[in-house]
């Protein structure tokens, strides 16, 4: 008796796996990839940290990093910045965009920080958001890299990386943020934001994401919904099966 031939099987959907494990083996994989993640600025200790993410708002790391490196020079301190002054800071910083509204901050956060912190960043997320020109994002970037605080930053990049993929779908960065918290393991949670921020600038970019050497493509809904697209295999330019 002849038996039929078996269906071929369809791979479950990365949005059916359960969302702790897909971000285990998602996290496990860009660490392989990456095993020392960190921030692309240059800094000297925490303050000089504070002050280049700062700066980074809507410019790139390489830009600010050109800027500081002469910035830093003169004024590494808070005490230094203050005495520069923000027409000082703004002839070290005026290729960033909003320089002007950027050296304001800056030396008005140097000050809080002498004021009100005895001349140290504060180890704390309230107290860096109360100081000028510093958001959610920023306190998070300076907590985890400077203290070594396992938060999570969410960027334009981790932004669409958790959308993209289906890690941590939000319609706002702090929705995001709640949400990896909720799935990324606590071994992987201090470089989370590093590993996602490096994806999202080299491999899972906005325009053009290089599937085909995407290392967690095979935990992506977006990449799953491309090949499904193409009739079950991979579209031209998105890779193979993923890894």
């Amino acid at each position: 008796m002849s038996s039929r031939p078996r269906r071929p099987t369809r791979e479950r959907s990365p949005a059916a796996l359960d969302p702790r494990a897909r971000a285990e083996a998602i996290f496990e994989r860009l660490a392989a990839a990456r095993p020392d993640p960190h921030t692309e600025l240059r800094y000297r200790d925490p303050f000089t940290l504070l002050v280049a993410v700062v700066l980074s708002a809507q410019a790139t790391d390489a830009g600010v990093n050109k800027a500081t490196e002469k910035l830093f020079a003169v004024a590494p301190t808070p005490e230094a910045m203050v005495a520069l002054g923000e027409e000082g800071v703004r002839e070290y910083i005026k290729t960033i965009g909003l320089y002007r509204n950027k050296a304001k901050n800056v030396v008005a956060l140097s000050r809080a920080i002498l004021e009100r912190h005895g001349g140290q960043v504060p180890r704390d997320r309230e107290a860096l958001e109360k100081l000028p020109g510093v958001g959610r994002k920023t306190a998070n970037v300076v907590l985890n890299e400077a203290f070594g605080e396992p938060t999570i930053a969410v960027d334009t990049h981790v932004f669409r990386v958790a959308n993209r993929t289906g890690l941590a779908p939000g319609k706002t960065p702090l929705e995001v943020e709640k949400k990896l918290i909720e799935v990324v393991p606590e071994r992987f949670r201090k470089g989370a934001h590093h590993w996602l921020i490096l994806h999202g600038r080299y491999v899972c970019t906005a325009r053009k994401p290089a599937c085909d050497r995407c290392p967690i493509r095979a935990f992506c809904e977006h990449y799953a919904r491309s090949v499904e697209a193409a009739g079950g295999t991979a579209p031209p330019g998105k890779g193979g099966k993923g890894s």
